[in-house]
């Protein structure tokens, strides 16, 4: 089995829009997205809007579905099949009763685990929420303080008192496997759900590399020391709007010492272990993360070899 037939199944990384030369004409393209031609990708609050498209699901809604409903922000995405294709934001509530318009709002995860969609349009709805949140959360200017004004078809913001523009930024994370005899490392923290065991992961420091962020969040949060570092496959995860960096780590001590904030336990799993977590018959009931998030393939490229260290 091949890394790319191990990543099949993760959230996200398919994107079927092109996006290309959007910066060309980015005010024409979203013009012709909210024609009669266009199609919308809708998101209301933290959920996104979907509807029925024969036996499945789609997050491509044609451009006048929403009819007279109001919409936050709007920002071109780029083209699918060669229709222009927009990102819409609209209030929680601004429709009373999806249902009525053949609507039903799911939130990303959900519609990443269940395979609610086709893949490729995981990732137009991973641009979406990402490009639509940071818009949201970025409505006053970063130098002056005065409010921002979407601009270049929500490709970025400009602030008229300063002049100042602002682009949509992506939080780099580094997740690791760090491996180490046969074993590797995994904790958890509170939050995670019951018996459920991940990879250890951070935000990568200003300034820092990728490798040195894997280093230090391992030392930081489990007290082991890494030596060699490989990267192994990128994700999306637009909770808000980071781009997840999967490596493996070659740990150089294996005496654990958990940092009691971040983690609440971390130990080391044999490969006989984290295959039966992954299958869901580990014997203590033990559990990874579900195939879309990127922290199981880490595990599984590890099972097949790709995460080792000569």
């Amino acid at each position: 089995m091949t890394a790319d037939d191990l990543a099949e199944g993760l959230g996200f990384i398919r994107n079927g829009l092109e996006r290309a030369g959007i910066e060309t004409d980015p005010d024409g393209l979203l013009a012709e997205a909210n024609g009669p031609d266009g199609l919308l990708v809708a998101i209301a609050g933290e959920q996104a809007l979907l509807r029925q498209d024969g036996g499945g699901a789609s997050a491509l809604l044609p451009s006048g579905l929403l009819g007279a409903v109001p919409l936050r922000e709007r920002a071109v995405l780029g083209r699918f099949g060669g229709q222009a294709v927009a990102a819409g934001l609209l209030d929680p509530d601004a429709l009373a009763d999806p249902s009525e318009a053949g609507l039903s709002p799911h939130d990303l995860r959900t519609i990443a685990v269940g395979g609610l969609v086709p893949p490729d349009e995981l990732g137009m709805l991973a641009q979406a929420k990402a490009l639509l949140g940071w818009h949201a959360r970025h409505r006053f200017c970063a130098h002056c303080g005065s409010p921002t004004v979407a601009a270049s078809a929500g490709l970025r913001r400009d602030c008229p008192a300063c002049r100042a523009q602002h682009f949509p930024r992506t939080d780099p994370v580094s997740i690791m496997l760090v491996v180490r005899d046969g074993n590797c490392l995994l904790g958890r923290q509170a939050r995670f759900v019951p018996n459920s065991y991940s990879c250890l992961a951070g935000f990568i420091s200003p300034g820092e590399t990728i490798e040195d962020a894997v280093r230090r969040e391992t030392l930081e949060e489990a007290g082991i020391r890494v030596g060699r570092v490989r990267y192994l496959r990128s994700q999306p995860w637009p909770f808000p709007s980071s781009l997840m960096i999967g490596c493996a780590g070659e740990a150089l001590s294996d005496a654990i010492t958990i940092d009691g904030e971040e983690l609440e336990d971390a130990r080391w799993f044999s490969r006989d272990e984290v295959g039966a977590m992954l299958e869901r018959r580990h014997p203590a009931g033990l559990i990874t993360p579900p195939p879309m998030a990127i922290a199981n393939y880490l595990m599984r490229a590890w099972l097949a070899g790709e995460a080792e260290f000569g």
